[in-house]
């Protein structure tokens, strides 16, 4: 087989990275499940672990949307393998949204795939790559607050084993469904100005182009105002989860087991 048969089989080889967080997920997972060392390490493992895949996984969803839309170069520069290592901006795309979901508890995916847009014809193709990555948050939520739908409300003053795994789910669903829709808003920067920015007018994409650096940090600022963050949570976030059994009474016992450290900086979650 020649070296350009197999390139395409290379370029889409899934990382040992990636392949080392689902490890860690599963083996975090199954530790809680069945009562075995510190729960509170177990809960920061798997949901830290479960939010890593999940950037991983927002990000494959751009390439290939992309690659679908017409950008073959996407494969080359290795987005296709789910390797974090091969994204443009690591820092701004996986270390600071870690930072914010643990130090905050605010989940914001950031955008870290470089797409040749020239390559690519049509505004609904462009606003399509845009949604590709909220859609595999939102994807993700529903599996995890499925898994919270026929589970019970914990039966006593001290957990269990599955009840550590379940609040360690409930707040990664949470997370799932707070970066879908704050990715979702159209802030420069965030995905859901991408989906619409394809339709504004030269001069307007001009305009908001210098704000984008910046999306991530605005919408963080913002959910420290008290009364922007009990809107978000209260009227929109807790109406959402309530849907699905104890989704929301989970994940407040796993947002509490996440901080286990005390570094008074508080945090968004229940501000």
């Amino acid at each position: 087989m020649s070296v350009h048969d197999s390139r395409p089989h290379s370029d889409r080889r899934i990382s040992p990275i990636f392949l080392a967080l689902l490890a860690v997920l599963g083996a975090s997972g199954g530790a809680l499940w069945t009562g075995w060392g510190n729960p509170r390490i177990g809960v920061f493992l798997f949901v830290v672990a479960g939010w890593l895949v999940s950037l991983c996984l927002h990000e494959y969803a751009h390439a290939r949307a992309a690659l679908h839309s017409g950008d073959i170069s996407i494969g080359t520069k290795g987005y296709l393998t789910l390797n974090p290592l091969k994204y443009t901006h690591p820092v701004y795309s996986f270390i600071m949204p870690l930072v914010f979901i643990i130090l905050g508890g605010i989940a914001l995916p950031g955008g870290a795939v470089f797409i040749e847009r020239g390559r690519i014809h049509g505004k609904w193709k462009h606003s399509l790559i845009s949604a590709a990555g909220p859609a595999i948050n939102a994807l993700c939520a529903l599996l995890l607050l499925g898994l919270l739908t026929p589970v019970s409300a914990p039966t006593g003053p001290t957990l269990t084993g599955p009840e550590y795994f379940y609040s360690a789910v409930g707040y990664l669903a949470l997370l799932q469904l707070m970066a879908a829709i704050l990715n979702l808003l159209p802030v420069p920067g965030l995905d859901g100005y991408g989906i619409i920015e394809p339709w504004l007018s030269y001069n307007n994409r001009r305009a908001f182009a210098n704000l984008a650096p910046y999306g991530m940090i605005i919408v963080f600022l913002l959910l420290w105002n008290t009364t922007i963050n009990n809107w978000f949570f209260n009227d929109i976030i807790f109406n959402i989860m309530r849907w699905f059994g104890q989704a929301w009474g989970y994940s407040n016992e796993g947002n509490y087991l996440f901080h286990f450290f005390n570094l008074n900086l508080g945090s968004v979650f229940g501000h």
